[in-house]
């Protein structure tokens, strides 16, 4: 498996050779720097450590400083670990989406979508209400209705759908095509849409 880490920096729509309109995510993919291989031998398994995007030094800590120096680099901003990596590459090695991905191939991305705050029951889980105005309900549209029984079992059991906050999760999307790739730009241009907000950052890998 390979991958990198990128910028979502929004969504488009291109034309196919058929004339459809397909809508697409651009994300951008530059300097993408190997900080850390993982061995068995040393960490009990393998993996290739990846960071991107650029921090000042004063916003990051000492022991990040003297890690990122280790790998001849300055800070960055993300990093994640990719297990099973396919390429050979060297601590400091900045990978090049060119010479990993090609137009139409798969990838997942891996992205943390939007944070929605605290929600009800009928944004958080699609629920349709208690009854409706014409049966006397006059104040219950939104409401979630009954959530346990009364003596027995005394008790609302875990994983009920209730309220509460939505959003900000580790989402990932599989099986997503790459129609364009523009090297001149770094950019992917991936079909369909992916978690996440404008400029945050995700994980794209390849797809096996």
């Amino acid at each position: 498996m390979v991958g990198v880490i990128g910028q979502k920096l929004g969504m488009t729509t291109i034309y196919d050779e058929d004339g459809n309109n397909i809508p697409c995510t651009v994300i951008k993919s530059e300097g993408c720097v190997v900080t850390q291989l993982k061995t068995n031998k040393k960490d009990g398994y393998e993996s290739v450590q990846l960071a991107y995007g650029n921090k000042k030094d004063k916003n990051t800590s000492l022991s990040l400083l003297g890690h990122f120096k280790v790998a001849n680099t300055t800070a960055k901003q993300f990093i994640t670990e990719i297990r099973n990596f396919d390429l050979d590459v060297k601590l400091g090695d900045v990978l090049d989406i060119s010479t990993m991905f090609l137009e139409g191939d798969f990838v997942n991305v891996i992205g943390k979508s939007k944070g929605k705050g605290f929600q009800g029951v009928v944004k958080r889980h699609g629920f349709g209400g208690v009854g409706g105005r014409t049966h006397g309900q006059h104040n219950r549209e939104r409401a979630p209705g009954s959530v346990g029984a009364s003596s027995y079992p005394s008790r609302v059991f875990k994983g009920l759908r209730m309220a509460g906050r939505t959003g900000g999760d580790r989402v990932k999307v599989s099986n997503l095509k790459v129609l364009r790739i523009i090297n001149d730009k770094k950019l992917l241009v991936i079909n369909g849409c992916i978690p996440g907000s404008k400029n945050s950052f995700v994980v794209i890998e390849k797809a096996i």
